[in-house]
């Protein structure tokens, strides 16, 4: 199984609803399980610079099957995956990224997230993940 569109948009409105929630913009993007993506929104006033970092936090999640921030704390020197952001044409190795799981636990895509703190990125990813 895939994540479909109306499935991504509803995982966006609730990652909106979150980030509302805690006075956050953000930008939100969500892929299917060949790390496609399926949907995107940029809230009014979140960072340009953030719209490129939360893709890429979505793909990583998926092209490693757990969320961005853990393969960041695998990423560091002397880890075991030091300097794999510099793969697959850039990878973002920290908070942010969350796998999307059907009912039955499997995976169907990722949402990505930024704009503010790693923090609130993830707990607004998090919240969108958890929308299905």
């Amino acid at each position: 199984m895939n994540i479909t569109l109306s499935k991504a948009e509803k995982l966006i409105s609730a990652a909106q609803e979150k980030a509302r929630a805690i006075d956050c913009k953000m930008n939100i993007a969500v892929v299917d399980g060949g790390a496609n993506l399926v949907a995107f929104a940029r809230m009014d006033g979140a960072w340009l610079g953030s719209l490129d970092i939360s893709i890429k936090k979505a793909k990583t999640a998926r092209f490693f099957d757990m969320n961005s921030g853990e393969i960041g704390k695998l990423s560091q020197p002397g880890g075991s995956l030091y300097n794999i952001e510099h793969s697959n044409g850039g990878l973002i190795t920290f908070p942010g990224g969350v796998l999307v799981k059907n009912r039955e636990g499997e995976i169907i895509g990722a949402i990505g997230v930024s704009g503010s703190s790693v923090e609130n990125d993830h707990a607004v990813a998090e919240a969108g993940a958890k929308a299905l």
